[in-house]
């Protein structure tokens, strides 16, 4: 890991490869600098509107795009369509659980490439400090106190932050290795949270609350509606732009602190604000939909092998690509059966066997 600084004063920072490729990225869609070509730019910008259109349109009711189309430009109007059957199939039932899967997609995705970077480990998830454990454990105890929709998200919301804060605590320290510690104890954190979903479950009642607390666990988006999105959207989006706002500084996250000083940036800082941001986005979507595995760890590795390690291009990447992944695997979730499939199942399903084909055509993934 080399740092060079130019005639203007800025320090660049490049990461060298075992095969000596210096600071090129490895992916074939970023250029020399790390920055997006134009073409890629739209690609990636209309995939999600497209995916979306696409899955409006899709389910036991078939919509075409053009009836999506016109119903979706006469309440942008004001105006009802002339069916009132596909009008509230399109904006009541389908557009909020696309939406939050879009949400849920983007938020994982840029959380689980935010932490493979900083903890300079491509295992890394957005799970890594116990936060979708603590979410689980206090949706699950929502449920169990028999809150409602609302309430049970917002248990799941504070539950997380406080695993993380548990995290922080117990792994911070002064004359330690940080982040080291910090990573195993999230693992030790998650376990106990876990161990207390188990205990929810076990004095849970069998009949009603268990199913309930199960099903959830299992990760579905269709308990959607505008007014959870309203609750949890703010914080995925405004993680998102954060992370939009600071992706040219997340490439100094794999530095130690000698090695960062160099750069002019206060890297403990970046790094808070780093686990801060990726631990909000993560409970947030953990509370709306239930632990959804895989996207945080398979969308991530898919856009370094196709625009590098830059995260100029990695992040808007994974935001996009990690939105179309949900919606498609959502879309599939509720319309290839007559009951709706777990997404947290199709995920898995999905993404283990294409994990292991990129990594076998990629030869592994450095961070």
């Amino acid at each position: 890991m080399s740092l060079t600084t130019d005639t203007t004063g800025k320090t660049k920072s490049s990461i060298n490869n075992s095969t000596g490729s210096g600071s090129r990225s490895r992916g074939s869609g970023a250029g020399r600098s790390g920055r997006l070509p134009a073409l890629w730019k739209i690609i990636l910008i209309i995939m999600p509107f497209a995916a979306a259109l696409i899955a409006l349109g899709i389910g036991r009711m078939q919509i075409s795009p053009g009836e999506v189309l016109e119903v979706l430009r006469l309440r942008l109007a004001g105006a009802h369509a002339s069916s009132t059957l596909i009008e509230k199939t399109v904006m009541q039932l389908r557009l909020p659980r696309i939406l939050l899967a879009a949400l849920v997609g983007a938020g994982l995705s840029v959380s689980g490439c935010a932490f493979q970077s900083l903890f300079a480990n491509p295992l890394a998830t957005p799970d890594t400090l116990g936060v979708a454990s603590g979410a689980s454990f206090g949706a699950a105890l929502g449920i169990l106190m028999g809150f409602g929709l609302v309430g049970v998200q917002l248990t799941g919301l504070a539950m997380g932050g406080a695993a993380v804060t548990l995290t922080w605590l117990a792994g911070s320290g002064r004359g330690r290795d940080g982040l080291s510690y910090i990573v195993l104890s999230g693992i030790m954190i998650g376990s106990l949270f876990s161990a207390l979903v188990s205990l929810i479950k076990y004095v849970a009642d069998e009949e009603s609350q268990l199913p309930a607390i199960t099903y959830w666990l299992m990760g579905g988006l269709d308990k959607a509606n505008y007014h959870t999105l309203s609750l949890g959207a703010p914080v995925i989006i405004a993680g998102i732009l954060l992370f939009s706002l600071i992706r040219w500084r997340m490439n100094l996250l794999p530095l130690t602190d000698d090695e960062a000083k160099a750069s002019g940036v206060d890297i403990r800082l970046l790094r808070a604000v780093t686990i801060i941001s990726a631990t909000a986005v993560t409970a947030s979507c953990v509370s709306m939909c239930g632990q959804v595995g895989w996207v945080g760890l398979l969308i991530p590795h898919m856009c370094r092998m196709i625009f590098g390690n830059n995260h100029l291009s990695l992040i808007p990447a994974s935001v996009s690509l990690g939105a179309v992944f949900m919606i498609a695997v959502d879309t599939a979730a509720r319309s290839i059966s007559a009951a709706e499939i777990p997404v947290s199942i199709l995920t898995a399903i999905i993404g283990a066997p294409f994990f292991i084909m990129l990594m076998r055509r990629s030869g592994g993934w450095r961070v």
